[in-house]
């Protein structure tokens, strides 16, 4: 129902509208009266009417003034000035300032009822056409993944000045207008990013959930970062970087304990900046925070105060005071099941500077050493690679047995990692492709079924919906709504073709139950509506 406010001064008239008219037979809820426009402002402020119909003289503020301020704090509503003035001038200036009808006293009941009736489905109209809008907004962030990632990495690579940096965000239309900034990372199920595990309810319910979050606000710019990790750009004022980094937490917090509490979580926040042009060190510092998700597994927060406060490295080169928990050779192994080939460096970094206590000990450096080849040999084994496969192309092996610095410390690490990195993925590889056939068969079979959804694919082939929407992506170059949407709109434009089905039918019959949805979205895919392709307009 919509809700319809008056104001009028003469009582008699007022009274006779609020009670004569049928309100609530044509969809509207009488909300309120006051007898002037100044009576009326905070009254319409604070019950936000759909309609105003407003007398255009009367004391202390007329409907002129009145309208003016109403339609400058909500432009979405509608207004009737009703006059007993005939007078050429009023109009002019009330359709000058976008009142939407102008009716003369003495108003008939038939006469406003029939403008009531009109302006209810101009309303219905605009609601829906900012709906489609919308919905086509959320999924086309999901259509533009691969063109903002691109961009963003151009960003945090500092390939960009800011003038360009603002330049290709107004052709992406991203607003990237704040005064501070700050980039997030969270993570998503599975753990494992070579692991194809079965599909879960809870898990793609979280991720369902998280993403939501994020696309709904504008103070985060949110894009796929890697198989398990999402990253986040927050931006807004200086005093709200804080709450929005608590809300941003609270909420991969929250999701985790709400869908899968046997999970852990993560969430690394960079330090805040004023400017565009440092947010590569801010990149740089949030990666290197996340590396600490496998060395600090108990902390799930990580920021520069977190991770300073619990490595709480010193100078003391004895083994005395190192924590043990560092050493933890369950570590390793987690590095091996989750760390993308991206996160290698960093990890190896911040593992290293996080025993760098003990590193002046030479038999703590070569159990370092022995523990990460055992380790990397177990995790070759059950992967099914022969320990020869595993060991023979490298050429660090020579490190062990002699002193070694830092740096050294650092390229063994990387190449063992690298190495166990490079065969869990190509083990994957033929299990993906197989999984990938199977899911865009699924697809292209039942595209038109108008409950097709990502999770329903995913539970059919029974994997991970994260990681069918991750692999999909990559290996099919294109997002899952993306293609079916691409299939839609081939299948409709065959129809529009080769049929003389209307436009409902043609929508009902690719998958669109609301045909309204369907013409809107063609017109915004196609270039044209269905009925100008069908007379000959753009072909695709």
């Amino acid at each position: 129902m919509l809700r319809a406010f008056l104001v009028e001064d003469e009582s008699i008239i007022r009274e006779t509208l609020r009670d004569t008219v049928p309100w609530g037979q044509y969809g509207y809820v009488f909300a309120g009266e006051a007898g002037d426009g100044e009576m009326a402002l905070p009254l319409i402020r604070q019950l936000k009417p759909d309609i105003l119909i407003t007398d255009i003289r009367m004391p202390f503020m007329d409907g002129l003034a009145l309208s003016k301020l109403v339609i400058q704090e909500f432009p979405n509503m509608k207004i009737i000035i009703i006059s007993g003035h005939d007078d050429f001038e009023y109009a002019q200036q009330a359709i000058h300032i976008g009142v939407e009808r102008y009716l003369l006293k003495p108003i008939t009941k038939k006469a406003l009822l029939d403008v009531l009736v009109e302006i209810k489905e101009k309303i219905e109209g605009e609601r829906a056409n900012r709906g489609y809008l919308d919905q086509f907004h959320r999924e086309a962030q999901e259509y533009e993944q691969y063109t903002r990632r691109a961009f963003f990495e151009r960003i945090v690579a500092g390939q960009l000045t800011v003038q360009q940096i603002y330049e290709m965000a107004g052709k992406l239309d991203i607003d990237l207008r704040a005064r501070c900034y700050t980039i997030a990372f969270f993570s998503v199920p599975p753990e494992q990013p070579g692991s194809a595990e079965g599909y879960s309810e809870p898990a793609a319910r979280l991720r369902d959930a998280l993403l939501e979050h994020f696309l709904k606000y504008p103070e985060y710019m949110l894009l796929r970062w890697n198989l398990t990790t999402y990253a986040v750009l927050l931006k807004g004022d200086s005093g709200k970087m804080e709450e929005l980094t608590r809300r941003c937490v609270d909420t991969v917090r929250n999701q985790y304990e709400a869908y899968v509490p046997e999970q852990d979580w993560y969430v690394a926040v960079g330090r805040p900046t004023q400017r565009l042009s440092t947010l590569p060190a801010c990149y740089e510092e949030v990666s290197r925070l996340w590396a600490y998700r496998h060395i600090l597994p108990r902390q799930h927060v990580l920021t520069a105060d977190t991770v300073s406060f619990l490595t709480g490295t010193g100078n003391d080169s004895s083994l005395d005071h190192l924590d043990a928990g560092k050493v933890d050779p369950a570590i390793l192994a987690g590095v091996m099941r989750s760390a993308s080939a991206q996160e290698i460096s960093n990890f190896a970094d911040e593992y290293i500077h996080s025993v760098e206590e003990a590193l002046s000990s030479k038999p703590f450096c070569q159990y370092l050493m022995l523990e990460l080849r055992f380790t990397a040999a177990r995790f070759a084994t059950s992967l099914g690679v022969s320990k020869q496969e595993m060991f023979d192309s490298l050429t660090c092996l020579n490190l062990v047995g002699q002193n070694v610095t830092a740096l050294d410390l650092k390229g063994y690490f990387l190449d063992i990692l690298l190495r166990v990195v490079e065969l869990r993925d190509r083990a994957s590889n033929s299990q993906c492709r197989s999984l990938l056939k199977q899911a865009v068969a699924y697809i292209d079979h039942h595209f038109t079924d108008e409950s097709l959804s990502l999770n329903q694919v995913a539970r059919e082939v029974n994997i991970s919906a994260n990681y069918l929407s991750a692999v999909f992506s990559q290996e099919i170059g294109a997002t899952f709504t993306e293609y079916v949407t691409n299939k839609r709109m081939e299948r409709a434009r065959e129809l529009l073709r080769t049929t003389d089905k209307r436009s409902g039918e043609v929508a009902a019959a690719v998958g669109y139950k609301d045909p309204h949805y369907f013409s809107f979205l063609f017109k915004k895919t196609q270039g044209c509506t269905p009925r100008d392709y069908r007379g000959g307009g753009k072909r695709s």
